[in-house]
Order: structure tokens, then sequence, then C-alpha cells
């Protein structure tokens, strides 16, 4: 219980799946969490099992697509804490799987709002905050939709391929200052967000065929995604900057083909 000691985090999204798994992995391994999301039962359940683990762990509910929500969830974890040292901009929506034609300017603005500029709002609000201290790291969710095509909707794929050039081009524009920046790229996880995926498939009897086709051969878990997370947040990766990671079970490691048996 080391790796994050003494270290002040905030995390998005921290209502379930990857989030919570996120928030409590942190929590786990010594950091103080600010648990941000708007589902404020699933928020309080997440920090009822970090303090009940013996973590430490405050639930704020916010639109991380809002400005003043974001400054103000910022400001509550350097009040509250001390400090920032670590912010987590996991939150996303996926909009569904919604035809060319029937997409409409609302729907894409949607899902930028919560994907792209919520993260951009947590670089623009937390880095300077970490630059002060000389030290930070942020990491942001993207997804193999940003890297391949067939793993989401247009404006989700849209959004997350935003995700992996806000922190290229967030590394460069903080040269120097000892923030770090990286997103994770996650392949099927289950969690909220893919529960129909999943729940079509157990309904088919066809289960079994979830996540086929990746050589691991099989679906992800939060916790997975939070182990890189964990990462990406601690010490031990203070020489990785502006860098995408799928975590997908080598789904995006290969052309498409045809498995094996």
């Amino acid at each position: 219980m080391s790796r994050l000691s003494g270290k002040r985090a905030i995390v998005t999204g921290a209502a379930s799946g990857i989030g919570r798994a996120s928030a409590r992995a942190f929590a786990r391994e010594g950091a103080s969490v600010v648990a941000v999301d708007q589902a404020e039962e699933g928020l309080a359940e997440t920090v009822a099992m970090i303090t009940e683990a013996g973590g430490t762990a405050m639930a704020v509910s916010a639109n991380v697509a809002d400005e003043a929500s974001v400054v103000s969830f910022i400001n509550t974890c350097v009040e509250t804490y001390g400090g920032l040292d670590v912010i987590y901009a996991n939150a996303g929506v996926s909009g569904g799987r919604v035809p060319l034609a029937e997409q409409t300017v609302e729907h894409w603005l949607g899902i930028l709002q919560i994907n792209l500029i919520g993260p951009f709002l947590c670089i623009k609000h937390g880095a300077p905050i970490m630059a002060g201290q000389g030290k930070g790291s942020i990491i942001c969710t993207a997804s193999v939709a940003a890297l391949r095509a067939n793993a989401g909707g247009m404006p989700y794929a849209a959004s997350k391929a935003g995700v992996v050039s806000l922190v290229q081009t967030a590394a460069h524009e903080m040269f120097g200052s000892g923030v770090r920046f990286n997103a994770i790229c996650p392949g099927l996880i289950e969690t909220g967000m893919t529960k129909p995926t999943f729940d079509r498939a157990r309904s088919r009897g066809t289960d079994g065929k979830i996540g086929q086709l990746n050589p691991t051969r099989r679906n992800g878990e939060p916790e997975e995604i939070a182990n890189m997370a964990l990462f990406l947040a601690s010490d031990e990766a203070s020489y990785v900057n502006g860098q995408s990671y799928a975590v997908d079970g080598g789904l995006t490691s290969s052309h498409p083909f045809v498995p094996k048996g």
C-alpha cells in the first residue's frame, strides 16, 4: 500500500466500471481520492467501498463537461488534501450506434463534450497546479476505437481519437513542466457502458464468443484497466509521457483475420 502514498488524486466517472476500479486501486495504494461522477448513488457506493477498506476518499457530484464544475472539484481536492498529484479523466459516454444519416450535430456535441472536452478541462485546470509542484500525472481514457474502426460509433471513435491527440499535444504544451500526460485505450471491458453488448450475447447464448477476436480470447475487466492507470499514476511511470496504451487482449495488434478453431 505504497505506490501512491501521499498522493492526491481525482478520478472522474468513478461511480462504476473502470472509474470505480481505479479509484479503489488508487486508494488501496495510499492516495487520497476525490471521486467524481453525476451518478450520486453509485458514487456514494464507491466511496463507501474505499473507506470501509481503510482508504481515504470523498464524493463530488459534477458534470465533467462544465468548466466551472471542473474548477470546483479540482479546488476541492487542493483545499481538502493539500494539493493535486494525479487526475484520471475517465468519464465517458458511448452514444450508441446511430446510422450516419441520422447523426445530428447535437448528438456529436453531447459525446464530444463528455469524452473530449472533459479531459481537456481537467488538463487545462489541473496541469498548472501540478506544474507549480514540479510533478504530476494526468491520465485520460481513450479507446481502441481511437486506433481502429468498428469498435464504436463515429462520434465516439472521433472523440477518443481526439483524446489520443490531446495527451500528445498536452505533453508538448507543458514541455519541461514535470507533468506527464498519457492515455489508456481499453478494449472490450464489461462495464455499465458495454452492458447492452454483454446482455445481448448472454440472451442469445453466445457469450462464449465475447472477446473471440483478440488472442487472449476473452473480454477484459475494469480492474485490468485500473492496473494500467495505477502504473501511469505512479512514479514507476516517471519516464512515460505523451503515450497511448491499448489494453485490449491484443485486439489491435493484428489485421483482420479468421480465428482458428
